[in-house]
């Protein structure tokens, strides 16, 4: 009984201490998996950022365009500009912190985006408001799992598994990113709804330096049950990390500015 005893005993600590062991290392993926989902968001905006961009809305039967600027600060400030084509030219978004604002100079009226709008189209693209405006952040709303690595576009990826928190003011209830093990850089996104079925797929291309730093200045949406409709963006400058002050992210600003 004592040798039997013994080996039983041998037994359950060794189970013990490899359950153990396993949550150490499912503890450490998890804190791999966030630290390169932040080290990615830093790396495309930075503390602060400025760019110009053209959006090219593409369908099967028509194609549309228009150019903007775009403002941000941290993750709560964020100011976009339409610069053209004229009838949309002063059209602007702003978000600071939990609030959203749409401008529409052509009836001088300033839309509040309530939280049930962040899923509805921005500008009749496939980008969303919380896309381009909100930018929810998918390092502080999800939880994240590393599920693999793949090549994408030559560019070897790790992939995760950002699964929305509790409670969280997000539109996509699962996100999967591609993320580039050298750059940092996502290679490709895909958006779930809460039945986790697709929604839309962002693929990125055209590596380029911009503003010192690296960046993939073409990225398409395209939605999954919409055959031959994409919505492409294109940056062509950017700077990063400079001083801005918070009053900048104003609605009087946002009524003010120019091209």
């Amino acid at each position: 009984m004592n040798k039997i005893s013994g080996k039983m005993v041998h037994f359950f600590t060794c189970v013990l201490l490899l359950t153990l062991a396993q949550l150490v290392i499912a503890d450490e993926r998890v804190l791999e998996a966030q630290d390169i989902v932040r080290q990615s968001d830093k790396q495309m905006r930075g503390e602060s950022s400025y760019s110009v961009a053209t959006m090219n809305i593409i369908r099967p039967d028509w194609t549309r365009s228009m150019t903007m600027k775009s403002w941000t600060k941290g993750q709560d400030l964020s100011l976009v500009l339409v610069t053209a084509p004229a009838k949309d030219k002063g059209s602007a978004s702003l978000k600071r912190f939990k609030e959203m604002w749409n401008w529409i100079p052509s009836i001088e009226r300033v839309i509040k985006i309530a939280p049930s709008m962040l899923s509805q189209s921005w500008m009749g693209s496939d980008f969303t408001n919380d896309d381009l405006i909100n930018q929810s952040s998918i390092v502080v709303d999800y939880d994240h799992q590393i599920v693999g690595q793949e090549t994408v576009d030559g560019d070897n990826s790790y992939i995760i598994d950002a699964l929305a928190k509790p409670d969280a003011p997000v539109v996509w209830n699962k996100v999967r990113l591609w993320i580039s093990t050298t750059s940092f850089l996502q290679r490709r996104v895909e958006f779930y709804d809460e039945f986790d079925e697709l929604v839309n797929t962002l693929e990125t291309s055209e590596i380029k330096s911009l503003g010192g730093r690296m960046l993939a200045t073409k990225m398409a949406m395209i939605p999954a049950d919409k055959p031959g409709q994409r919505t492409e963006f294109i940056t062509h400058e950017a700077q990063f990390n400079f001083a801005i002050d918070d009053s900048f992210f104003s609605q009087q600003q946002m009524k003010a500015l120019r091209d």
